[in-house]
């Protein structure tokens, strides 16, 4: 089974200290995603970032059907990264790594996701034409998102 990956960078002119409470905080998910995803919170996000953060939300990503995501921030370096690895959720490997690094005038931030599609063959047919397009989309969303709130770099 093919394990894909998703790596993005972007530049935005804030502080390390900015960046970080505003990217740990899983409150503000919400905030950068894309409302018709119907990103809901259902539990775990009342207390700042840590090791063995168990978070659950609901989410809509396709054709109206609601599913259930569950993940775990298994490691955080303050103000540096941290991953979080779904547990239970709509893929058969979910791993997302999230990178701040002070730069000249802002931050740079970069994701770079391993996920692995459930359903064998399928699966993998549905990457190009679903999976893949819905990822980007959701991730240039954020991206202007975060500009929006930051400014440009």
């Amino acid at each position: 089974m093919k394990i894909y990956t998703l790596h993005r960078k972007q530049k935005i002119p804030i502080s390390v200290d900015e960046a970080w409470d505003f990217l740990s905080d899983p409150k503000n998910l919400k905030t950068i995603t894309p409302n018709y995803m119907g990103f809901n919170i259902l539990s775990g996000a009342d207390r700042p970032m840590y090791a063995g953060q168990i978070i659950q939300y609901i989410v809509t990503p396709v054709l109206g059907i609601k599913t259930k995501w569950v993940t775990e921030i298994t490691h955080v370096v303050d103000k540096y990264y941290f991953v979080d690895e779904q547990r239970f959720g709509p893929y058969a490997l979910w791993h997302h790594k999230h990178f701040i690094k002070e730069i000249k005038g802002g931050v740079e931030m970069e994701d770079i996701i391993d996920y692995k599609l459930p359903f064998g063959f399928l699966g993998s047919l549905m990457h190009p034409i679903l999976v893949k397009p819905k990822l980007e989309e959701i991730f240039n969303y954020r991206k202007q998102k975060l500009e929006a709130l930051f400014g440009f770099y």
